[in-house]
């Protein structure tokens, strides 16, 4: 019996997903390495503060501050770049591909901005770049779209991207919580990133729905190019109001292609969606995606989408493909000549302007509780030839009211245009609020 090939691994970063890394090999070597045919020996393990209690156990030998221990490391067979963040980690991915070497991420802001630059590097050089565990956590969506499902053209792929966020709003509309206590519960059990503003407003998905437009259509979008909104304005009154309408309140990634006019959507919003929606049931810190694909339909995977395990297993995952493409297996990444197929899936391809998005809306508007408020509301509307599908009307101890309506079928620069009216009426307190309703039919 021949002895197994031994695979070295150097770590960059052993923050949360690197320990979950380093633990879950450990714990499941044997059955592993069985699988894979192959030993696995993380090496090396650079940190930016050695001094730091971590965790889980590492023998010191392996601990460093240098990164060239990694990247410059001829002995190193698999470079896994866990240190998040678009500095450091650019500069050394870089490196690392200038050198031929496979690289494993779970960075999606660092493929959702360098993307396009560090395939392209891959490519010139013979390095390979995995990348999934940047999309859904432990959901192999990523091997998925590439894999499993080659076969489709895909008209909609739409989902819960961020756990953090679906947690907050699954308190919410569960326990009638505020934004701000839930908030408060989400920080205490290590859900929410240090920048609050990647989970809040919708910026960490939006780099996943980036990352998924290319991998299902070839086309590299700007995030300032997309529709991105978070969830830091959702009231328990806008959920209590959606579930009488049957509809749940979730943060969404949408993708589109209209392949007649070749054309790309691609947003990342709170929507009103209907609890028929299998997605609509994924709650808690669950991550959900909905594939339409020409030739197997629809196919909706659920799983884990944050959290030291979830993401790990996703990391092991891009590991595993690359010890099998260093025992002679075909690359499962994006080669050369894959890449002149996805040039041709792109061909004419444009970004659909987002003012001409057309769908229903939910609108809030906090108003005087006086005589014809509604019938001016229903004029400003008029004007933008939008109507009323549902009103509802809450009164206030303070002699206000808050009127949440849903409108027909309008679009996005009308919307703007009635919420900018109605900000300038007297009889309007604040600023209107808007959610879309999705349809997938639409």
């Amino acid at each position: 019996m021949s002895e197994k090939r031994i695979i070295r691994i150097g770590l960059l970063g052993f923050g949360v997903v690197g320990q979950g890394v380093w633990k879950n090999i450990e714990n499941n070597r044997q059955a592993l390495e069985f699988r894979l045919g192959a030993q696995l020996q993380i090496t090396e393990v650079v940190v930016r503060d050695m001094r730091k209690a971590r965790e889980v156990a590492v023998p010191e030998a392996a601990y460093s501050e240098d990164p060239s221990r990694v990247v410059d490391n001829p002995d190193i067979d698999i470079v896994c770049e866990l240190m998040g963040g678009t500095g450091l980690a650019l500069d050394l991915t870089r490196r690392a591909l200038r050198q031929g070497k496979i690289v494993v991420t779970a960075n999606k802001a660092l493929i959702c901005e360098h993307g396009e630059e560090l395939f392209a590097l891959a490519r010139q050089n013979g390095g390979h770049y995995f990348y999934e565990a940047s999309v859904a956590g432990g959901i192999p969506i990523i091997k998925t779209i590439r894999e499993a499902l080659v076969a489709n053209r895909f008209k909609l792929i739409f989902g819960i991207l961020n756990g953090t966020s679906n947690y907050i709003l699954t308190r919410m509309e569960r326990e009638g919580l505020s934004f701000d206590s839930t908030l408060g519960d989400a920080r205490k059990l290590g859900y929410v990133e240090a920048d609050e503003a990647l989970d809040l407003d919708g910026i960490d998905a939006a780099h996943k729905a980036v990352i998924l437009a290319y991998l299902a259509h070839g086309k590299w979008v700007k995030l300032d190019a997309i529709i991105c909104e978070g969830i830091r304005e959702i009231t328990g009154e806008d959920i209590e109001i959606a579930g009488q309408l049957g509809y749940k309140i979730k943060l969404l990634a949408v993708i589109v292609r209209d392949f007649e006019a070749n054309e790309l959507s691609v947003r990342l919003h709170p929507a009103l969606i209907s609890k028929k929606e299998i997605i609509a049931g994924v709650d808690e810190v669950y991550n959900g995606v909905s594939v339409t694909g020409d030739v197997v339909g629809t196919t909706v995977l659920i799983g884990r989408g944050a959290g030291q395990d979830a993401t790990s297993s996703s990391v092991i995952s891009d590991i595993a493909d690359a010890v099998f493409m260093l025992q002679g297996a075909p690359a499962p990444v994006i080669s050369e000549e894959d890449e002149a197929v996805y040039k041709q899936l792109a061909d004419g391809l444009v970004l659909a302007p987002k003012d001409q998005l057309v769908g229903r809306y939910y609108l809030r508007i906090h108003v005087k509780d006086e005589q014809g408020v509604l019938a001016k509301i229903s004029e400003i509307l008029a004007k933008q030839h939008i109507s009323f599908a549902t009103v509802n009307q809450k009164e206030l101890e303070d002699g206000t009211a808050k009127l949440m309506v849903t409108t027909h079928k309008t679009n996005e620069t009308a919307i703007r245009s009635v919420k900018a009216a109605l900000s300038a009426e007297n009889s309007v307190i604040g600023l209107p609020f808007s959610i879309r309703i999705f349809d997938p039919l639409q």
